[in-house]
């Protein structure tokens, strides 16, 4: 059985990932706070701000299934211009991007070495290139970057391959309409400065993650694929 970990599933994003992979006949596990927006999701309840029950709730699925996917999407922003930037905040995204990563993966592990085969999708960000108010945010997110490229490395003889999705502005997420009300000026704006000129959808980020996730994409791994219309480039009009 295709069994995959699928982190924040219960909106946005990671809703959409989860149902991509539902209708693709995995079993879906999600590890949120609250329920999953798919009732065909196995729902496990964690705070993964919280070291100690992402560990206890790593260890109890990995007990009961053989992990054979890994899609880590859940993410805080945390906005903050340099002045105003908390320590703490620094320290939850740490543990919410990066170490909780770093525990599920460990967890699943053994599954998937003893498969020989894996699939670990670290779900980053454009703002790991940088973006104003984002310290903690583009730090961790740039992190898992340089995590992915470590972890393909040491996997690749085990089958598994470990890459990145990093989406830009995505519309129909509970984070970006924090920032940007919908269907306002500042909307348009932005989706008008973007090359492709428009947002992203939460299934144009499931899509990619469906192609790391697929056993034909075994001889990528170490990628930061950005879907991002664009925006990644990064342009100056003259």
């Amino acid at each position: 059985m295709t069994v995959a970990l699928v982190t924040g599933g219960s909106s946005g994003i990671g809703a959409s990932i989860c149902t991509h992979m539902l209708d693709a006949g995995y079993h879906v596990i999600s590890l949120a706070r609250r329920e999953p927006a798919d009732i065909r999701c196995e729902h496990v309840e964690v705070d993964l701000l919280d070291a100690t029950a992402t560990t206890r709730a790593a260890q109890d699925i990995a007990e009961r299934h053989a992990i054979t996917h890994i899609v880590h999407n859940a993410g805080v922003i945390k906005a903050a211009l340099l002045p105003d930037v908390a320590p703490t905040d620094l320290a939850a995204l740490t543990q919410l991007h990066l170490n909780s990563a770093l525990i599920l993966t460990q967890a699943a592990l053994p599954s998937m070495r003893a498969a020989g085969f894996g699939r670990i999708i670290l779900i980053s960000s454009r703002a790991a290139l940088g973006l104003a108010t984002r310290t903690a945010y583009s730090a961790t997110k740039a992190g898992m970057i340089g995590m992915a490229r470590t972890w393909a490395l040491e996997l690749a003889p085990d089958g598994i391959t470990v890459n990145v999705v990093a989406p830009g502005p995505i519309r129909e997420t509970e984070m970006f309409h924090a920032v940007v009300p919908a269907d306002s000026p500042r909307e348009e704006a932005l989706a008008a400065a973007i090359p492709v000129k428009r947002l992203g959808a939460p299934d144009d980020v499931a899509r990619a993650v469906m192609f790391f996730a697929s056993p034909n994409s075994s001889f990528i791994t170490g990628q930061t694929l950005f879907v991002c219309g664009g925006s990644s480039i990064g342009s100056i009009t003259i």
